[in-house]
């Protein structure tokens, strides 16, 4: 709800709401919000309350500065410990992607399992919570700044070229391949984004 500002920066958050809303029980509720204020997706201010935590397009400079780091790893990884399971899955889910007109939402569906799979092949969840966090920051920005003007097909063409590397098993390969597509893809988006909020 966050991710797709269904919950917008700065609306209060409120456990009865919440539990009303979603029909789940406190203590996940409370847990639940316990692990956003950990990934700052929420902010908790003293005898205020809770709120949803801002965030600005210029934070994507931050999150792909963090992800250029730990990705090109990930695919490191995954080229070295991945299964023919996890290449088989991760090509089923692009050639679902190819029908014509597929609706951007869908095709970020598409680029968020991709980039699941190459975490799971990884093999490291320490590095698969903190890249979730960051993605699902980036998803976030996407929505609430580029939605209209971010053209979501590069990431699955990319991800197919991504999966032909993968099979392959080299891991150098695979990380520099990751790495370079990270810094094209920093390089859409600033051309792309707005030089304001959209009002």
């Amino acid at each position: 709800m966050i991710v797709r500002v269904e919950l917008a920066p700065g609306d209060v958050l409120r456990e009865d709401e919440l539990q009303a809303q979603l029909g789940i029980g406190r203590t996940p509720i409370r847990e639940a919000l316990q692990r956003l204020a950990r990934d700052q997706f929420v902010t908790v201010i003293p005898r205020r309350g809770m709120f949803v935590s801002p965030i600005d397009v210029d934070d994507l400079a931050l999150l792909y500065e963090t992800r250029a780091v730990m990705e090109p790893y990930a695919a490191r990884l995954a080229a070295e410990r991945g299964t023919a399971a996890h290449w088989d899955e991760m090509e089923r889910v692009i050639e679902g992607s190819l029908r014509p007109g597929l609706p951007p939402e869908d095709l970020l569906v598409v680029d968020r399992r991709c980039h699941e799979l190459i975490w799971d092949a990884a093999g490291n969840r320490f590095l698969t919570d903190t890249l979730d966090a960051l993605y699902a920051q980036s998803d976030r920005v996407w929505h609430l700044y580029l939605a209209d003007v971010y053209d979501t097909r590069h990431a699955v063409d990319e991800h197919i070229e991504m999966l032909e590397v993968l099979r392959r098993g080299d891991p150098a390969e695979s990380e520099a391949y990751t790495d370079r597509t990270l810094v094209m893809e920093a390089g859409r988006i600033r051309s792309d984004r707005p030089t304001e909020p959209p009002r």
